[in-house]
């Protein structure tokens, strides 16, 4: 595996791959690597001839410096999986080598409703600093695909607007959730959770399949979104930040369910001072 922390190292390396014909393949990652962005790498390498893995703490996502400090960066257990997965190249950029002009230098991108509700409303200016990291990576690596996992669905649905916006020829590829044993979708954050509350938060999943499951069984989608309030404020030690049933593409609440139109599930909840986001598509 080739690693290259300056962008002319990688451009130089990419260029002949792509003088080859050879296709590129890009999952950008903040480290502390998991089974589920190893599942992206893997992706990536069964359709791609060329993977490109970046690992950078992006300071401009994170509107409390307390979170960005926790951040955990174990750089050699990172190395050792990503060389497991035979990932052609890890891109260790520095915060200089991202935002070489400062935070002042960003660009301001209306993102519409994506950049108002749920996570935004809970993060502000967290999207606009996912935006930005991505356009600059992407501008770097100049990938024909980009594999995003689907437990951040609507920093998707922001990067799809930052493409649409910059006129980006890169394709997404949305990756299915991955999960522990118990259904909890895999974070880096997760090793910041205790024993007891590591198998407590398993109850999201249970709860957001059991929604899914029962959807039928509720005469309107408050008293679905009331159940799932219920049952997850049973996980000791958590603050529920919102349970929301959305339309699928354009993220507005919906009222009522209609034939045909695909909606999702989206929640956000705070255990033990650790935030976890998890959703789950209805059709």
């Amino acid at each position: 595996m080739y690693q290259f922390k300056l962008e002319k190292q990688l451009n130089d390396f990419l260029q002949k791959e792509k003088n080859k014909r050879k296709k590129i393949g890009f999952v950008p990652t903040m480290g502390a690597l998991h089974r589920g962005h190893i599942s992206l790498i893997e992706k990536a390498r069964a359709e791609c001839d060329v993977v490109v893995c970046s690992i950078f703490v992006n300071p401009t996502q994170f509107n409390d410096p307390k979170d960005l400090e926790k951040y955990p960066r174990p750089i050699e257990q990172d190395i050792e999986m990503l060389l497991k997965a035979d990932c052609t190249v890890l891109y260790l950029p520095d915060a200089e080598e991202i935002y070489p002009k400062g935070k002042p230098f960003l660009k301001k991108y209306d993102l519409g409703y994506y950049d108002k509700v749920l996570e935004a409303a809970s993060r502000p200016g967290h999207f606009q600093g996912v935006a930005n990291v991505v356009y600059r990576l992407l501008k770097k690596v100049k990938p024909e695909i980009l594999y995003l996992g689907r437990k951040d669905f609507q920093q998707i649905q922001v990067i799809r607007k930052m493409i649409e916006i910059e006129n980006i020829s890169t394709q997404i590829d949305v990756c299915e959730i991955i999960r522990e044993a118990s259904g909890l979708a895999m974070s880096s954050r997760n090793v910041r959770l205790s024993e007891s509350a590591w198998d407590n938060s398993a109850l999201i999943f249970k709860t957001l399949f059991f929604l899914k499951e029962n959807r039928n069984e509720f005469n309107s989608v408050k008293a679905l979104r009331d159940e799932g309030i219920k049952r997850l404020g049973k996980i000791s030690d958590s603050n529920i930040e919102y349970l929301e049933v959305c339309e699928l593409e354009t993220l507005q609440p919906i009222e009522i369910f209609i034939e045909k139109k695909h909606s999702i599930i989206l929640v956000a909840i705070v255990v033990e001072g650790v935030r976890l986001i998890d959703n789950i598509i209805l059709s």
